[in-house]
This record gives structure tokens, sequence and C-alpha cells, in this order.
């Protein structure tokens, strides 16, 4: 699926044009989940559909989702932005960015420069450059550039050998495990636990998917994650505020 993906996205990328440049200020969204209230950070996913789920919320309104995010105390959030597999726009993460104050990752496939650029000037506060679409080389390219603007960068791995290739050229302030394969799109947490003593101590470690209890995210702490990555399980909930109350504990059942 992964190469499915990557192929759609180097065929749009030919006649991709920038858009206008919205001049919104940039939030620090490593800080934001570093002086997080919580034990976790978390950064609450806004998410309509997926690949492996297909449609996760019917009744997909980004602005309120956003909002119900950060009034149960989000540190930043991440919108999807991809359509052809994801259903999201670039539309999404700017009205999101306008409704709260909160830091915005861009969830896309950023293959080439031009992305970085784009993702500056729709409103995005940080990028997510995927280890398993991209030859560590390039990957590093991207990384300087992105931080050259502004933006911070959530380097994503799932597999080991792929973090121990990045490790050879640089060391990334954010390292984020993807627990699930986005090659299979089958799901554990153990993907954290396998990969996390590999991560070096000086960046931030995120858990990504497959986390949606409390006992979750005391288990991707215990294996030295400082952050989270929430998106399906907080969709699924008719309630976002609630379900991030639900998650973190902060419940009891169920009502807040």
């Amino acid at each position: 699926m992964l190469n499915k993906i990557i192929t759609r996205k180097r065929e749009d990328l030919q006649d991709l044009s920038l858009p206008e440049d919205l001049e919104i200020p940039i939030r620090p969204f490593k800080e934001a989940l570093e002086t997080s209230t919580r034990f976790l950070g978390l950064i609450a996913e806004v998410k309509k559909a997926s690949p492996s789920k297909g449609l996760i919320k019917a009744d997909f309104q980004p602005e309120e989702i956003a909002r119900s995010y950060e009034r149960a105390g989000a540190d930043c959030l991440s919108v999807l932005t991809d359509f052809p597999f994801f259903q999201g726009k670039n539309e999404y993460l700017t009205s999101v960015k306008r409704t709260v104050q909160l830091p915005i990752l861009r969830k896309d496939f950023i293959l080439e420069p031009i992305q970085i650029e784009e993702s500056k000037r729709i409103g995005a506060d940080a990028i997510l450059l995927i280890g398993e679409a991209l030859e560590a080389d390039k990957l590093h390219e991207l990384y300087l550039e992105a931080y050259e603007k502004g933006l911070d960068v959530l380097v994503e791995v799932h597999d080991q050998h792929t973090l121990e290739e990045i490790l050879k050229r640089f060391t990334p302030e954010i390292v984020g495990i993807n627990n699930r394969n986005l090659k299979t799109f089958q799901t554990t947490l153990e993907q954290t636990l396998s990969i996390a003593q590999l991560v070096p101590k000086e960046s931030l470690l995120i858990s990504e998917s497959g986390i949606s209890s409390a006992e979750d995210l005391l288990f991707v702490e215990g294996c030295g994650a400082k952050a989270v990555l929430v998106g399906e399980s907080l969709m699924r909930k008719d309630d976002q505020l609630v379900a991030i109350q639900d998650l973190f504990g902060e419940t009891k059942n169920g009502n807040a």
C-alpha cells in the first residue's frame, strides 16, 4: 500500500502549484509537547478516513473537532491533507490553524522540497517525513530545508533498519515510531518497545498509532515515549473532548 500511495503522490506532484502564502505565524510544535501538563504529550489527529479502515468520521467537521481537542488539553494537532487515500485537504489544515491556538502537524507524504514550502504557506507548524518513504539522504535534505523555513519535523519510522540508516546521517530532534506497518497495516505497540531503545536520548520520542487506552499510554511511556500521536480511537468517539479524557483516565464511566 505504501508503494501505491507514493506512486500516486509523485504523479500528483507533477501538477502541484504553490498556493498563496497565507503568512500565518509558526507555532513551536516540539516545545508544546515538551511542556505538556500531562505525563505524556498528546498530538490529537483530525482524520476523516484511512486506506485500511475506510471512512472513520462521516460527519466530519474539522474545526469543531479541533476545538474539542483544544478544550480537552491536547498539546498539538495533526491534520491529514492527503486526499486520494485519507480524504484530507490542505484547506482542513488552514481552517483548523485559524480556529485553534495549537501547533499543527501536516500529516501527508512529503517527497519533494516544493511540499515543504506548500506546508508553510497553508499554515503548518511541522511536517512529517516518513523513513520508509524516502532514502535516508533525501530525508535529511528535506529535514534541513524544513528547519530552514522554521518548521519542526517529525521523522517517522516503523522499521529498525530504517532508523539505523537515518542515524548514520543525523540525529532527528523528533522521532516517531509508527506502530502500524505501512506495508501491511498491521498494528502492535511492540513496535515502540523494540525500536525505542535505538532512539537517541536527545530525540523527543513519539509513539504513533494503535493507542486507545490509559494502559496503552503507560506501556509506551515505559518504553521511553515522551508523547503520543492518536487518531482513529479519538475520531471514532462522538465527543472528542470526552475521548481524550477517557484516554487519559480522566473520566468515570465515559462521563466528564
